[in-house]
């Protein structure tokens, strides 16, 4: 890879990948598409003994967002509390109280999908389409995240780079670029139920978010971090994945891999051209300690967004079934 030319390389990247068309026209799904019913009857049949494990980072305001872009933590306030209903001025009869709030946050503040209209590539979204005929001030107007909301049910298989690569601390340094050939060989080692195939969904666990609880959030929204390299962008594509998602801020392994200024060349690559839905801060701990335990790396995943109408992404709380 030229390190000296980015332009070249995501170029040459989101030509040879590119997907558009091959779901038709009108299509908004991408490869979500690749998901059908007999995927989810198969996904189903993974559940053995019901252990169900959230992958959800706390939406509060203790989260990792320093404000970039307007990205703020969660503001959660309270609308009417118990010492309301002690006091009776809550206008209700017979002594019933009661409690209610209220949330406000960007979409994408925590765990999260980003949608096929959060990314475009020299102003075109996904399939081809003009992003200015996308996206619009009423919002994604062709590709919103709604349209997914009973999409994102499949199998899910977890391949935990953080434990294979770096075996003694279960995490991979900042910086440190996953490469296809380590995402092929974790699969071998971690064992059959590590194949990927058509309609699945991946889960890359780093160790970043672990170590990011740990030692303090410091740099984990927007700094170094290990993630995949630009050089998956074939194995993400030709695996036929239906998502992926990761334990780290930003997907991708940052600093990006260029000497000249980048940034996040692989989403430019792999939303808008190959249609492929994201997850971002995903809470990959107590699934990978689960997983280690019994012995398999597949399982149920079921991680719709929510239906917010025209959205470019999603908050998410995912739940593996195994």
């Amino acid at each position: 890879m030229n390190r000296q030319d980015p332009e070249a390389e995501i170029g040459a990247r989101a030509e040879a990948y590119r997907n558009w068309g091959r779901w038709g026209a009108d299509d908004a799904l991408g490869t979500l598409n690749f998901i059908d019913d007999a995927k989810r009857a198969e996904a189903a049949g993974l559940v053995r003994g019901g252990t169900s494990v959230s992958l959800s980072q706390p939406f509060d305001m203790n989260g990792p967002q320093k404000g970039w872009r307007r990205r703020t933590n969660p503001v959660h306030t309270m609308l009417d509390t118990g010492t309301d209903a002690e006091r009776g001025n809550q206008g209700f009869p017979h002594g019933l109280g009661g409690a209610d709030d209220v949330i406000a946050m960007p979409l994408q503040c925590s765990t999260q999908w980003d949608g096929l209209g959060h990314i475009f590539d020299h102003g075109y979204a996904w399939n081809g389409r003009r992003a200015g005929d996308v996206v619009t001030s009423d919002g994604d107007l062709v590709t919103g995240i709604e349209q997914a909301a009973s999409a994102i049910v499949s199998r899910g298989v977890l391949l935990d780079l953080g434990r294979y690569l770096q075996p003694e601390t279960g995490e991979l340094p900042d910086g440190y670029a996953i490469t296809a050939a380590d995402l092929r060989s974790c699969i071998d080692a971690q064992g059959a139920t590590s194949a990927v195939g058509t309609g699945d969904i991946v889960l890359v666990r780093t160790g970043h978010y672990a170590r990011a609880r740990r030692d303090g959030w410091g740099d984990y929204a927007g700094g170094a971090a290990p993630g995949l390299s630009l050089t998956t962008a074939g194995w993400l594509h030709d695996t036929e994945i239906a998502a992926i998602a990761t334990d780290t801020w930003g997907f991708e392994v940052r600093p990006n891999e260029f000497d000249v200024p980048a940034f996040q060349p692989l989403h430019q690559v792999v939303i808008p051209n190959i249609g492929l839905t994201i997850g971002e801060m995903w809470d990959l701990e107590e699934l990978a300690t689960t997983c280690e335990q019994f012995g398999r790396y597949e399982f149920l995943l079921s991680a719709p967004p929510l239906p917010i109408t025209y959205a470019v992404g999603s908050p998410v709380n995912p739940i593996a079934l195994l």
